[in-house]
């Protein structure tokens, strides 16, 4: 099935609701015969979901829909023959791919997509050999085979039994359990046969490995983790012999490094990896880029300067290698030549992801800006295009502004947005944003923390790249290293004072929001300070003890911090639990309850000590919680990003405004 495009509405940012529905383009793919296909999410009709359809993009003329499913399609990747691969767990006609898992499909040049691989725990495409071989994983319960499987399943379901038994850490990531599968590697036949090349692989291994497949068909190169004492794991580089299933080391972790990220040149004699350096109290982790000699024991290391990697990817012909990564509050495409590690910018003013290499030497990617949602480009010696695509966003009313200031001799960057109408007459109340990470940077559209809603109803929104941001080097990374809040906060504050001398800010009504790490600036900062008349904290860590011990990042967490009482001082001063007392500003506490990094106890305690310090009549209380049951660390779910909006500016406006106090029961 195919359908054009249509036209892009005008967008209100005021309505919420709208600006969830506007598509987005989450992905690209270079093909033969200078063919892109892009994945588009939509909302479906109740905001319940976002849905992911593939498109076909030229630029010539608009794009054109190619897929269409209630389950939706993912993970394009064009075969040899021109076919397009893709993922789905919509039902197959035939009957034969078990029910709701995910399978490999392939939509041919012309006809329908019918599936071509199947598994019981489902498939993910990874990467496609020249011959039309491809590498896929799958889930597998522990102590079976791929064959075994599906049996082992159906006993575990009509049992209803949900038990995990864990052997070591770690024992979970993000927003799901580990330990109650393993992931192995399939190679998948041209023909939907399935190879399992580790049928010996426990449930850390592979886990959240990355891996490639040689071009010829006969190789992988995967990171293959374990575990080491005290709770630690390390990561290395293997080889598996796609015929024999032959393991072998190929670069092996050690107390200082690991090994991720492995990237084969298409004649599978260099590989690009990234060497990521064991952080520690003193220092955080960096990522050192190198391309190692398959064929002989030559090693290259490349300078990126102050670039922050992201993706890293070969050109079609093999004969240069592309970064893409965070630079400046901006980003930028570098080509490395690989012979000598020289690098030169390809492209820059903006954050480009989703590098696709196509024959003819242009790259498609998606680009990014703060004012500008992600785009399908196509990059050329000669420049940077657009291709059409549904979910374009017009020139927007508001002003965005690259501000800067210096605190110990050190330039403090961030991004100032002003509302349109914002006058000495009518000054803008204005918003501190903290971003996450620490290692982060305000540098690219969001659909998840978004200023531009905040811009339409009047506020002036501060996105500041303080201390540990990335896209300034080691030094930006480290400085203010290990996540030390003072710091951050005074750079924060510095860059705000600033722009607070602007008549057209008012610096009497202001607040505080961040998410993650900025959440833990929140806290932090809620019981340090009373000059915000609001602080909204998502996410965000409380009790420091607490958390290091209960996050699914225990391990490094607890390699850095230490133990509380090997460091009391440090503990009393930088967690955030230590202060509540002194509280008194209004704070608006989000929290997702499947959220794994930063656990729902952090804001359950925080909640607790919120309320328990409140002296005042309990209809008085200041404080709401917003918590978000079904969510992970971020607001995914678009009818919950809904609510989850209309309640932050809800709240900023009854405290920093004077508006109406939300009601008991949230109309949104």
């Amino acid at each position: 099935m195919t359908a054009d495009a249509p036209a892009s509405p005008s967008l209100d940012l005021r309505d919420v609701e709208a600006f969830l529905r506007v598509p987005r383009v989450s992905a690209i793919a270079a093909g033969p015969g200078g063919r892109a296909a892009a994945v588009v999410q939509e909302a479906d009709e109740h905001l319940s979901r976002l849905v992911p359809a593939l498109w076909e993009l030229t630029a010539e003329g608009p794009a054109r829909r190619l897929t269409v499913s209630e389950k939706g399609e993912s993970s394009p990747c064009f075969a040899p023959d021109g076919s397009l691969l893709f993922t789905s767990s919509r039902p197959d006609p035939t009957g034969e791919a078990p029910e709701g898992t995910t399978a490999i499909w392939r939509l041919p040049l012309a006809g329908e997509a019918q599936v071509l691989a199947h598994a019981p725990g489902g498939l993910e495409l990874l990467d496609v050999a020249g011959d039309g071989t491809i590498l896929a994983a799958t889930s597998v319960l522990p102590g079976v085979s791929l064959e075994e499987d599906a049996e082992a399943r159906a006993a575990r379901k009509d049992a209803k039994r949900t038990t995990i038994w864990h052997t070591g850490m770690p024992i979970r990531q993000w927003d799901h359990e580990r330990g109650d599968s393993s992931r192995h590697l399939l190679i998948v036949t041209a023909q939907g046969e399935l190879r399992d090349l580790t049928p010996d692989a426990g449930t850390l291994p592979l886990h959240t490995a990355s891996a490639v497949l040689a071009r010829d068909g006969r190789t992988v190169v995967t990171e293959w983790t374990e575990r080491i004492a005290r709770g630690e794991t390390r990561t290395s580089l293997v080889r598996i012999d796609g015929a024999t299933r032959e393991r072998t080391p190929l670069l092996e972790a050690t107390d200082e490094h690991g090994y991720d990220s492995p990237v084969l040149s298409p004649d599978g004699r260099l590989l690009a990896v990234t060497r990521s350096t064991v952080s520690t109290p003193t220092d955080t982790s960096y990522g050192r880029l190198e391309i190692h000699d398959l064929e002989g024991d030559g090693v290259v290391a490349v300078d990126l300067g102050d670039l922050t990697a992201g993706q890293v990817v070969w050109q079609a012909d093999g004969g240069t290698l592309l970064v893409s990564g965070d630079l400046h509050s901006s980003g930028a495409v570098l080509a490395v030549d690989p012979s000598t590690g020289a690098v030169s910018t390809l492209a820059d003013g903006g954050v480009f992801s989703s590098l696709s290499p196509a024959e003819d030497g242009s790259v498609l990617a998606l680009r990014s800006d703060v004012a500008t949602p992600a785009r399908p480009v196509r990059i050329t010696a000669e420049g940077v295009v657009e291709l059409p695509a549904p979910g374009a966003v017009g020139p927007l009313p508001d002003t965005l502004e690259k501000v800067t200031t210096t605190v110990g001799g050190v330039e403090v960057p961030g991004w100032l947005c002003t509302p349109v109408g914002a006058s000495a007459e009518d000054p803008a109340p204005t918003l501190l944003w903290v971003h996450g990470g620490p290692h982060s940077s305000y540098n690219a559209w969001s659909w998840r923390w978004c200023p531009w809603l905040f811009t339409a109803r009047g506020y002036a929104v501060l996105m500041p790249d303080p201390a540990m941001s990335t896209g300034y080097g080691d030094a930006g990374l480290n400085r203010g290293w290990p996540r030390r809040p003072d710091v951050v906060l005074a750079e924060c504050e510095a860059l705000l004072d600033l722009v607070l001398e602007r008549p057209e800010l008012d610096g009497t009504r202001t607040a505080m929001l961040g998410a993650s790490f900025g959440g833990f600036m929140a806290n932090w900062i809620a019981g340090h300070t009373d000059r915000f008349d609001a602080i909204v904290s998502h996410a965000g860590l409380w009790a420091l003890p607490q958390q290091h011990r209960t996050t699914d990042a225990a391990a490094s967490k607890m390699r850095v911090h230490g133990h509380e009482d090997a460091d009391p001082e440090w503990y009393r001063a930088y967690s955030p639990n230590a202060a509540a007392a002194a509280i008194t500003t209004p704070m608006l506490v989000t929290h997702g309850s499947r959220d794994f990094r930063v656990p729902i106890s952090e804001a359950l305690r925080l909640w607790w000590d919120l309320v328990s310090h409140w002296d005042g009549a309990p209809e008085d209380m200041p404080h709401r919680f917003l918590q978000l049951t079904s969510e992970n660390h971020w607001v995914l779910t678009p009818s919950n990003a809904l609510t989850w909006n209309e309640t932050v500016l809800a709240f900023l406006d009854q405290h920093v405004r004077g508006g109406e106090p939300i009601p008991e029961a949230l109309p949104w």
